[in-house]
């Protein structure tokens, strides 16, 4: 699994090949076969292994979080890649959304992973406000590691506070 994660990073879903992901792992290409019922079962299986690792550290970041401030801050992290995450695991997320667009056996993958970091957020903000926040983070991510200006770290504890200010603490429209 971690070789064809390694090869998703490296080449993309549509350059993974069973070649590619047994000379990564070093095992004789008729095992991949042997114990895998396609590319898509091989692929499924890595993006699982993706996904469950991913949450696990998203979770973690949260872990002793205990007010808003610290709530804004460990997203802030999420999104600065302060954790575990970094480009390459931000590359093989991408490749895993996209390629669920077009696989909706993937889908469940994306579903679930979705799930889990939207009940983590739960713990802190509404079940409406911990979509958006979730959905914040991904496409603040997104602008982070396609940008070539980024948003700053004091930007996007701004936007994160933004979200998450309780209705009537809004500041007036400029």
């Amino acid at each position: 699994m971690d070789a064809t994660i390694d090869v998703i990073a490296e080449h993309g879903v549509a350059g993974t090949t069973h070649r590619l992901i047994a000379a990564a792992a070093d095992v004789p290409l008729g095992s991949l076969t042997y114990h895998f019922t396609g590319l898509d079962d091989l692929l499924a299986q890595a993006f699982t292994r993706h996904a469950e690792q991913m949450a696990a550290d998203y979770e973690a970041r949260f872990a002793t979080v205990g007010n808003t401030a610290e709530f804004v801050e460990a997203v802030t992290g999420l999104v600065h890649a302060d954790a575990d995450a970094d480009e390459r695991d931000w590359a093989v997320s991408y490749e895993l959304f996209l390629a669920a667009l077009r696989n909706p056996a993937l889908r469940t993958v994306t579903e679930w992973w979705m799930q889990r970091s939207r009940g983590v957020l739960e713990r802190f903000v509404d079940p409406t406000t911990s979509r958006g926040v979730d959905a914040l983070i991904e496409g603040l991510v997104m602008h982070k590691v396609l940008s070539t200006a980024p948003v700053s770290r004091d930007q996007t504890a701004e936007i994160i506070a933004r979200a998450v200010r309780p209705t009537n603490e809004q500041e007036p429209p400029r």
